[in-house]
């Protein structure tokens, strides 16, 4: 057993390159080395850029009001309490709405060295179309 205790693990800033807006990612975890996860919260407005999961991904939504879309698809909202699961290389995005802020803890397990393939970022008219 191993407990990592809280507040023992700095908060570090989303890169700019994956993320627009400020965004925060707390208490980074690592089960077996194939297992990651990590507490993000999303400033209003901040989101991720376009990316993958080679098996998938898990949110769970723990506080605010968000919005996901998976391409193709209508941007949703997601609420506290909500679990969303994006199927294995699913190009997708998720953030907060642009007047609150959102935290979710983010799940994916790696495959071949890689849990993430970064594409281009949510441009502001597109991420502005779920408010229409």
């Amino acid at each position: 057993m191993k407990i990592t205790q809280s507040g023992s693990t700095p908060s570090r800033s989303g890169p700019t390159e994956w993320f627009t807006g400020i965004v925060r990612i707390d208490a980074p975890f690592s089960g077996s080395g194939a297992l990651s996860g990590a507490t993000v919260t999303f400033e209003p407005g901040a989101r991720t850029a376009w990316h993958t999961h080679p098996l998938g991904q898990t949110l769970l939504v723990v506080s605010g009001f968000g919005r996901v879309q998976r391409e193709g698809g209508p941007i949703e909202t997601i609420r506290p309490g909500d679990v969303v699961w994006f199927e294995p290389n699913e190009k997708h995005w998720h953030g907060a709405a642009p007047d609150c802020a959102m935290s979710h803890i983010a799940i994916a397990e790696m495959k071949d060295g890689s849990v993430v393939t970064w594409m281009e970022k949510v441009a502001d008219e597109q991420y502005a179309k779920g408010s229409e």
